[in-house]
């Protein structure tokens, strides 16, 4: 039960960063920006990615958000795992790119280790359910 409640908790937590920070690059990048870790602005149009990496953000978080308010944990325990990837991402995007090393690992690293550790242990708790043996003889409830 503790591990439940521990998992909801920093899956809760982790929606809500997620949210806002996609938030905050939707509503104004250009104060958000820097905080992503990279170097320079980006010349030209190329601020409108920005958004669209708080549009992705947003989204991310908000499916997250359904799969734990409808209580499908089991699914929101692989959705977490694969989700890291984008987090995983960005810390290698700034690295790449000669950004900040302590914004990608303190940022994006400790994020996406934060949502694969949480992915792992919620698959971990849904793997502790198992549903009851069937007594020898006896038919299952299953439809045929």
């Amino acid at each position: 039960m503790l591990l439940k409640k521990t998992n909801t908790a920093l899956a809760a937590a982790l929606i809500l960063f997620i949210l806002w920070f996609g938030t905050e690059f939707v509503l104004s990048p250009e104060t958000t920006a820097p905080g992503f870790g990279l170097p320079s602005w980006p010349s030209g149009d190329g601020g409108g990615f920005l958004v669209v990496k708080g549009i992705r953000d947003v989204v991310l978080a908000l499916v997250l958000g359904v799969l734990l308010v409808t209580g499908h944990r089991r699914a929101l325990s692989r959705v977490l795992l694969v989700e890291a990837l984008a987090a995983y991402g960005d810390m290698t995007t700034v690295l790449a790119h000669h950004g900040s090393v302590a914004t990608a690992l303190g940022v994006h690293g400790l994020t996406a280790t934060v949502m694969a550790a949480n992915g792992l242990l919620m698959t971990r708790e849904t793997r502790e359910v198992t549903t009851a043996p069937v007594a020898p003889g006896s038919r299952s409830r299953t439809a045929y």
